[in-house]
């Protein structure tokens, strides 16, 4: 049927036209803002999916940053305690030397007094930004270990997440260490024979702890790697959800202008 009121071919083509401009329009702008969805209209359940990942990107970035000064934290008292280690060998020496009579035990207790003090120096100074976990008081506050935040566990697309820890103990060389009121001193072969035996269980208090220091090290070094890349690929999901794929709406973009 012909009217000459209603043009049926010209309604069908300015609808077609509109349709190729809609898509014109949403192509050009995946385009300019590399995003698929970038709105909740674009499509509301990608986009809830999205933000509830890019809140959970979010956090861990902030754990990546509490794992790295947790680790250095750790780093600082494990250098510490291995100096320490190696003050107590030095010391461990001078004694053995003492246990001979034909030796001058004032000057060689001399210099194991100044190795003590130094013991005690390095144990005061190993801290970072107020933390040692060689000393008896970790934070100045009565606390006798440190608290690492390390993961945030999500249960369920919706479920609450929840702070995880990673606690590291002091091992206490401030009271365990004291080698100024603990280690006999000496000017005889007798005495120095009693200060060997104590100077035995120092180093093994010593050992002991910069091992622990040192497995606390690698555990959360481990712990900011895992994050790191934990990190990365859930960025990586988001982007396959919500970004552009440049190369096809590019030759969309071709394909609704010629049709334009």
């Amino acid at each position: 049927m012909t009217s000459i009121l209603t043009n049926n071919g010209a309604m069908v083509a300015l609808q077609t036209l509109q349709s190729v401009n809609d898509n014109l329009t949403q192509a050009q702008n995946e385009i300019s803002t590399g995003k698929r969805v970038g709105s909740a209209s674009d499509n509301a359940a990608v986009w809830a999916i999205s933000k509830t990942m890019e809140s959970d990107i979010a956090g861990f970035e902030a754990i990546s940053e509490s794992l790295a000064v947790g680790e250095a934290t750790v780093s600082v008292a494990s250098a510490g305690a291995e100096q320490i280690v190696e003050k107590l060998t030095e010391i461990k020496e001078l004694i053995v030397s003492a246990q001979s009579e034909n030796v001058d035990h004032t000057k060689i207790q001399n210099d194991i007094d100044a190795k003590a003090a130094q013991v005690a120096a390095i144990i005061g100074a190993a801290q970072f930004n107020g933390a040692n976990l060689l000393a008896a008081d970790v934070d100045g506050n009565g606390a006798t270990s440190l608290g690492v935040l390390a993961s945030l566990d999500r249960v369920g697309a919706t479920g609450t997440p929840t702070a995880t820890e990673i606690t590291v103990d002091t091992v206490d060389f401030e009271t365990d260490i004291d080698l100024a009121s603990n280690l006999t001193s000496f000017t005889n072969v007798t005495d120095a024979a009693t200060a060997l035996t104590e100077i035995e269980g120092f180093l093994t208090v010593a050992i002991d702890g910069a091992a622990a220091l040192g497995s606390d090290t690698a555990r959360l070094k481990d712990q900011g790697d895992f994050v790191s890349k934990l990190t990365d690929s859930m960025k990586m999901g988001v982007s396959s959800m919500t970004d552009t794929n440049m190369e096809e709406a590019s030759a969309r973009l071709k394909a609704l202008q010629t049709q334009q």
